[in-house]
């Protein structure tokens, strides 16, 4: 059982409401939220102070965190710069079996169900009331979206999106970086880097690849 403590948050958006609630409702308490836009600084999230810029959690004397930022590129690219002690957060109102593994940063909300023999990555988001059964395995900055159902063996790889709703059968596989759009069921396999859509669902295209220059 990890203790309870004075944590900060990254992020001060629509998502970090659902994460500061889910924090403070397992126990911890928020000391400080951080946000890059400086429109947001001096203000505050469910009562706790905005104080500046992601930057500033250097200097805050190893101030655990978390990152609540729904985005997974922006939250892999948050989770490269800093090393914090990144916090793993449960609601009490999610069901999680003992011999269930959840990396760091990983966030579990309320009405959330993760069944026996299922293992999530690192800063990975299971949304509002999204059910995982026995022996799935979603990699490092997946979201899935409230709502969510994963049947038994599903692999999900890094960075992969769930739109809200989406059902997927037993033992299929979906690629890295795959965005699933809202409603839709998986039947089969998903390559990497794809927009799938539809019931049944069908890629419909590629991802852009980034391009990084030397």
């Amino acid at each position: 059982m990890t203790e309870r403590c004075e944590i900060g948050v990254i992020g001060a958006g629509g998502h970090a409401k659902v994460v500061v609630a889910t924090v403070q409702a397992a126990g911890y308490t928020v000391k400080a939220i951080f946000d890059d836009d400086p429109a947001k600084s001096n203000g505050s999230l469910l009562g706790v102070p905005i104080v500046g810029p992601v930057d500033k959690l250097r200097s805050s004397a190893g101030l655990p965190a978390i990152i609540a930022v729904g985005d997974n590129k922006a939250r892999r690219s948050i989770d490269q710069r800093f090393e914090p002690k990144w916090i793993t957060a449960v609601h009490p109102n999610a069901i999680v079996h003992p011999s269930v593994r959840l990396g760091p940063g990983t966030v579990v909300f309320a009405g959330s169900v993760l069944q026996p023999g299922t293992v999530l990555g690192a800063h990975v988001i299971v949304n509002t009331g999204t059910i995982v059964d026995h022996d799935c395995a979603v990699g490092d900055y997946a979201h899935l979206a409230p709502g969510t159902r994963l049947a038994g063996g599903v692999q999900v790889a890094e960075g992969s999106f769930l739109g809200v709703g989406t059902t997927v059968v037993p033992g299929i596989q979906i690629g890295a970086w795959v965005t699933v759009g809202a409603g839709s069921v998986v039947i089969d396999d998903v390559p990497d880097n794809v927009i799938i859509v539809g019931v049944p669902a069908k890629v419909i295209r590629e991802h852009a690849i980034e391009r990084h220059q030397e």
